[in-house]
């Protein structure tokens, strides 16, 4: 981290441009706020149209302060920000926060306003929150670098939340669910300062437990993914929510903010490489990060990190509707063991099951009790990991406090994770909740982002040095690329080369261009064949350029002769391989990320099934496994409609060879596809390759 960013987050001089004394004004909330947090700071207000502020000396111009600042706040308009800046990078302030969108009409020839920023900022080392931000504040150090009124105090706690939208800052400094901060920061367009920056300060906070994002896209990847590293050594957990996965997510993110934004594949590697939580929607956000910052891990797992929740509840219907939402989300409940089963049975009304989710409401009576009897049993269970009351924690009409005085009982007699998860957010008591949150009980806000967040806490885990180190063969590599350097379209015979010297089973593939030359190719690897176009066409097998099969001279002269007229006289002749589970193992190139492994279902399904899933390249075995088990090729190489499962030791070897083709080859290549990878209990087999260089 920068001294700069630590300049910026921790100013001690600070301008203010764009002051006023106009009630309701962006310059006026500005003024407002950086005062709040003032103390032991010089601030100077800057507007040429006042001479004092609340009781402040206000100056005409940044130029009449006399000595640099650690950061100016920028409340100007668009037209006027190129000229501030540059006047603040001139006096070598060292940061700067620019709330405006920087929007410029484009004009051909012009370098748009937003690099002309950044180009002076660099120029000068200064840091810059923003554009198009709500700025930041350091619940820390009270600093509230911001230019709309936020809750005051903002309360202190574990969490350090940085996102791209301004909308997200304020939504979660105002939800009532009991968050304390480190940090929060709206980087905005990130012109200068990025997110990488801000992680990293967070987790220098010793205060810093949880880490919650909101990105539309990576900046500086590189450094991003070195400050995940670190939070996965220190064993903070990152939740990250990106946005703008779907096409037209994507489009409206570069309408809104200019930038690139990865699809959702992108971002689940991202998220496997490092240990990240991938949350979908702000529900499952706040109830992850509220069960996170309440500071209780799940117990160590044995056997499936997924599984080993309890719930208790009141009601059958509701009882159910869990159970379908955790095996939607993947989540398992715990297995009682004996005894656990024998101690509910006795405290259970009759025609109640002691079973898990458990429901407890029988006749009605002695509820409190009778909650505390049951949950103190389940937390006792060396298979339960993490416990929720899951009732609608509405407000009872009648005063009756038996839920909340459970969850509390309860909780402060383990040191097992205990929630209360309500069902419907509209109806919940409000401030039996805010009591729960006050003694560190998390109240989640809805089922099946309870259930998430639950998911979440069950799988983490301490992951420290989590990054795959690179080895590879010096020769190797040259070879790799000279094989790439030379070649404008590499051919199958070339590509299967590549792969037999990275320990890459390949069918045996000869190239010929004419009718004598496809026979002797024939007889040389032995029938059966396969004849396969050379040229470079997308969808070979649905244009024909595919035959397989062939088990003579006659099926090979009529195969040939039916391509060649089509699509070509060059072939190439592969062995027939025997029938398997056929998959599709690749790399292509992510905007932000660099080469992404994907694996997914292969040959002609490819595109109908799709269920691909991708990680960061190099992979290790265990991160290969994952990787496998994270698709729907897992289930087919395990459980085979026919035949015996597939050596799935072998395709996840194969999967970590792979890895290290693409790391050598990765800044010369935008594509590498084997496809299919046809994998059997005998192993797994490259039948054709398609390789893209970079040129």
């Amino acid at each position: 981290m920068s001294d700069g960013v630590r300049a910026m987050l921790e100013p001690q001089r600070i301008a203010v441009v764009g002051a006023s004394s106009r009630p309701g004004s962006f310059g006026h909330r500005m003024v407002t706020e950086v005062l709040r947090g003032a103390a032991g700071r010089d601030v100077h207000l800057v507007n040429p149209a006042y001479d004092e502020i609340a009781g402040h000396r206000c100056l005409a111009s940044l130029d009449d302060i006399d000595e640099p600042v650690d950061l100016v706040l920028l409340g100007v308009g668009d037209a006027a920000l190129e000229a501030e800046l540059t006047r603040s990078a001139k006096r070598r302030d060292r940061a700067a926060v620019i709330f405006g969108n920087a929007y410029e009409a484009p004009v051909e020839g012009v370098t748009p306003l937003r690099d002309r920023l950044a180009a002076i900022a660099h120029d000068a080392s200064m840091q810059v929150c923003g554009g198009g931000c709500m700025g930041f504040i350091n619940v820390g150090n009270g600093l509230r670098a911001i230019g709309y009124l936020e809750p005051d105090p903002v309360p202190a706690g574990p969490v350090a939340l940085i996102t791209h939208s301004g909308s997200v800052f304020s939504a979660m400094l105002r939800a009532r669910r009991g968050i304390g901060y480190t940090l929060v920061v709206s980087s905005g367009q990130e012109l200068v300062t990025t997110t990488a920056s801000y992680v990293e300060y967070a987790l220098s906070q010793s205060g810093t437990k949880v880490v919650a994002l909101v990105l539309e896209t990576i900046r500086d990847a590189e450094a991003l993914r070195a400050a995940f590293d670190r939070a996965a050594d220190a064993d903070v957990p990152v939740i990250l929510l990106p946005v703008g996965v779907s096409e037209r997510g994507r489009a409206m993110v570069s309408a809104h903010s200019g930038a690139v934004s990865g699809g959702v594949t992108a971002w689940e590697a991202l998220a496997d490489a490092h240990g990240l939580h991938l949350v979908s929607e702000l529900g499952e956000l706040l109830d992850t990060v509220e069960l996170f910052a309440a500071g209780r891990r799940a117990r160590p797992a044995h056997g499936n990190a997924a599984t080993g929740f309890a719930a208790v509840l009141d009601s059958g219907a509701e009882r159910a509707l869990v159970a379908d939402i955790a095996s939607e989300v993947g989540v398992g409940f715990a297995d009682l063991s004996a005894a656990t089963i024998a101690s509910l049975t006795e405290r259970l009304d009759p025609g109640l099951v002691a079973t898990n989710p458990l429901d407890v409401w029988g006749n009605g009576s002695d509820t409190e009790e009778r909650f505390v009897a049951v949950m103190d049993t389940l937390a006792t269970d060396p298979g339960v990991r993490a416990l929720a009351l899951a009732v609608d924690l509405v407000p009872e009409l009648d005063g009756d406090e038996s839920y909340p005085n459970a969850a509390r009982r309860v909780s402060a007699a383990t040191t097992l994770p205990v929630a209360v998860m309500s069902h419907v957010a509209a109806a919940l008591d409000t401030e039996a909740a805010a009591e729960l949150r006050r003694v560190g009980i998390p109240v989640l806000e809805g089922t099946r982002s309870g259930m998430r967040a639950v998911g979440h806490l069950l799988q983490h885990a301490p992951r420290r040095g989590l990054r795959v180190a690179t080895t590879s063969d010096p020769g190797r590599r040259r070879r790799a690329l000279g094989r790439v350097s030379e070649a404008v379209t590499m051919t199958a015979v070339e590509g299967f080369a590549l792969l037999d010297d990275y320990g890459i089973a390949t069918a045996p593939v000869i190239a010929a261009g004419d009718d004598e030359a496809v026979l002797a190719a024939a007889s040389v690897i032995g029938y059966p064949v396969v004849l396969k176009t050379a040229a470079v066409v997308a969808h070979k097998t649905e244009l024909g350029g595919v035959v397989t099969g062939l088990g003579s001279e006659a099926q090979v002269r009529a195969a040939y002769r039916d391509l060649a007229t089509r699509l070509g006289p060059d072939v190439i002749v592969c062995r027939q391989l025997p029938s398997g589970v056929e998959l599709l193992l690749g790399a292509v190139r992510d905007a932000n990320l660099g080469m992404l492994l994907v694996l997914g279902v292969g040959g002609v399904l490819v595109e109908q099934v799709g269920a691909a899933a991708a990680s960061l390249p190099p992979v290790d075995v265990r991160t290969a496994r994952r990787l496998v088990e994270r698709t729907l090729a897992h289930r087919l190489l395990t459980e085979p409609r026919s035949g015996e499962p597939a050596d799935v030791d072998v395709v996840i070897e194969t999967v970590v060879r792979f890895s290290t083709l693409v790391v050598d080859l990765a800044d010369h290549v935008d594509a590498i596809e084997i496809n299919p990878l046809i994998c059997s209990v005998e192993g797994a087999t490259a039948a054709d390759i398609h390789v893209d260089p970079r040129h």
